[in-house]
């Protein structure tokens, strides 16, 4: 008899930890699997992350900053509108989404041409850094933050409940990692501009950055439009 009761026991100690350990594990492989999406979305070249690399090579880290919590809080802003659903509110504007891809597109060639006439960080005849007003406008016109945060917060959810607590979960974690993917992506064009010295060798290497901001530029209006 004793035997048979501790033997109860212990299965109803594991029911109990099997309860409690299913959620949490469910809520962990919900968490992971937005993270990865996430990360594969906000890692990959686009329009912003190529600007701030440029941005961050033509002018160091430190004058790059502004920029770079421009661009952030303009994505950030996407998030948002794309959790409360503005989306659909903006998608009934007539014209609205090809004005905004065309801004987007101008202003980045813009700025290529910025970083590809820009001269090493501390050099006299630099020039003035990005405006953080042009990286906010970025932000909030690129199509591919649109199109892809939009896939990424509709397709991965978060176990939890209310609904409410699971979309300002969702928002802090991506909030978060926009953050923390746009500084790699500064400190990658910080580490190239320390090595840019020679201003024969900083107008080569801003010139492909500049192209590549360029092609960043005409492949987000085609995927976009």
């Amino acid at each position: 008899m004793d035997t048979t009761l501790a033997a109860a026991g212990i299965l109803g100690q594991g029911a109990a930890g099997a309860g409690i350990a299913g959620p949490a594990a469910e809520l962990a492989a919900s968490a992971a699997g937005l993270l990865l999406a996430a990360l594969a979305v906000m890692a990959s070249p686009g329009p912003t992350t190529m600007s701030v690399v440029a941005v961050g090579a033509a002018f160091g880290f430190r004058g790059a900053l502004p920029y770079l919590a421009a661009v952030s809080a303009g994505t950030i802003l996407v998030l948002l509108a794309l959790a409360a659903g503005i989306t659909t509110a903006l998608q009934a504007v007539p014209g609205l989404a090809p004005v905004l891809a065309a801004a987007s597109v101008l202003y980045m060639l813009w700025l290529a041409w910025r970083i590809a006439t820009a001269l090493p960080p501390g050099t006299d005849g630099a020039g003035a850094v990005p405006t953080p007003a042009g990286g906010l406008l970025l932000a909030l016109a690129n199509p591919k933050a649109w199109l892809a945060l939009g896939a990424v917060v509709a397709g991965h959810r978060l176990a939890l409940a209310p609904p409410l607590v699971e979309v300002a979960a969702r928002i802090a974690i991506l909030s978060t990692l926009v953050v923390l993917v746009h500084f790699a992506w500064l400190a990658a064009g910080a580490a190239i501009a320390r090595r840019l010295r020679r201003p024969r060798t900083a107008r080569i290497v801003n010139a492909a950055l500049a192209a590549a901001l360029a092609a960043a530029a005409l492949a987000g209006f085609a995927g976009g439009t």
